[in-house]
């Protein structure tokens, strides 16, 4: 079996893609985060780094062997993935400071939450792509969805975290009783002959909930721009296997680009509408990235700038990630809007 099985999206570019996924996963499990450590910002930023290289590398490798067209739908739904993603990086910070996660402890669950997260996408991506073969009109409802969700974040909603008010937490309660102190990285651990589900595992089902309700919004985005299952799975694979890396790189300073949610708010009204006139004129893949991208440096670039504006501080230290959730102080508002 040679690289030719990308030409053709078969059976065997699924197992392939997926033994690949596999067995970094492996190597970063029991390899690279063997031990329970805290994560530094150098760590962060080389293993960031180094999956988005493989992203762009995967992308390259579709380009020589499928042409520009699927390489150019792989790169856009990988930029609209990764650029939300960015949002879950708000919630984890949410979620681990409400349940005090030891900052040490925080990789094995962000791990775990990517394993899930993967089952669940492909679920996702396998439905959708089956209900958008046998009615076409399902496009027009993401499309419309995709359009609600973006006057949503432009109205910046809030998004609050209550974890008594969720409901699979509190099913997982009733059927395996909660440890109310941390065992290392255990998720189960047993207490007086009893298994007994430690906070830890709550905070991986609080983390896999919350991917559930952003893959509403970022899957429909992505079959937007390509209708191929493959390369909807592959381009959102990636962006999602380097989240936890970003986690830790931005989570002390997600809320210093403030333009970003509105930027993210004028892509899904692009991708909606991009959705709701394909019957009238398809946008090319190239217009795609290129608002795509320009959207983004624009929201980036005028919050960094704004920042830089306001804040009389600028030239102090950034602030270290895992400081916020040392307890200290109330952090401003991050959720979703």
């Amino acid at each position: 079996m040679g690289l030719d099985i990308l030409a053709r999206p078969d059976l065997q570019a699924w197992m392939a893609f997926n033994a690949f996924i596999i067995a970094m996963l492996a190597v970063d499990l029991f390899v690279l985060h063997r031990n329970a450590h805290e994560v530094s910002i150098r760590e962060a930023a080389l293993t960031s780094l180094g999956w988005i290289v493989l992203g762009l590398s995967f992308g390259g490798l579709l380009w020589w062997m499928r042409g520009p067209t699927p390489a150019g739908e792989y790169l856009a739904g990988y930029l609209i993935e990764k650029s939300l993603s960015v949002d879950n990086v708000f919630i984890f910070v949410l979620i681990f400071s409400f349940f005090s996660v030891p900052a040490a402890y925080q990789h094995r669950v962000l791990f775990w939450g990517v394993v899930g997260a993967l089952v669940m996408r492909g679920i996702f991506i396998v439905a959708g792509a089956a209900l958008l073969e046998r009615f076409d009109w399902i496009l027009y409802l993401f499309g419309a969805f995709l359009l609600f969700t973006a006057f949503k974040m432009l109205r910046h909603t809030e998004m609050t975290l209550d974890p008594q008010q969720n409901r699979l937490l509190r099913l997982v309660g009733r059927i395996v009783p909660l440890t109310p102190d941390y065992d290392g990285q255990r998720m189960f651990t047993r207490r007086t002959g009893a298994l007994m589900a430690t906070p830890l595992f709550a905070v991986l089902v609080m983390v896999e909930t919350t991917d559930l309700v952003f893959a509403v919004d970022s899957i429909p985005a992505i079959f937007a721009v390509t209708r191929d299952p493959f390369l909807v799975y592959t381009s959102n694979a990636f962006a999602i296997l380097g989240l936890r890396a970003l986690y830790f790189l931005l989570a002390g300073v997600a809320d210093r680009f403030v333009y970003l949610k509105t930027g993210l708010a004028v892509i899904l009204a692009f991708v909606g509408t991009k959705m709701l006139i394909v019957e009238f004129y398809h946008v090319p893949v190239w217009a795609s990235l290129a608002v795509i991208g320009g959207v983004l440096s624009l929201a980036i670039g005028a919050s960094l700038m704004s920042r830089r504006h306001l804040d009389p501080e600028r030239d102090a230290p950034l602030p270290d990630p895992l400081g916020l959730l040392s307890g200290d102080g109330d952090r401003e508002d991050s959720g979703r809007h």
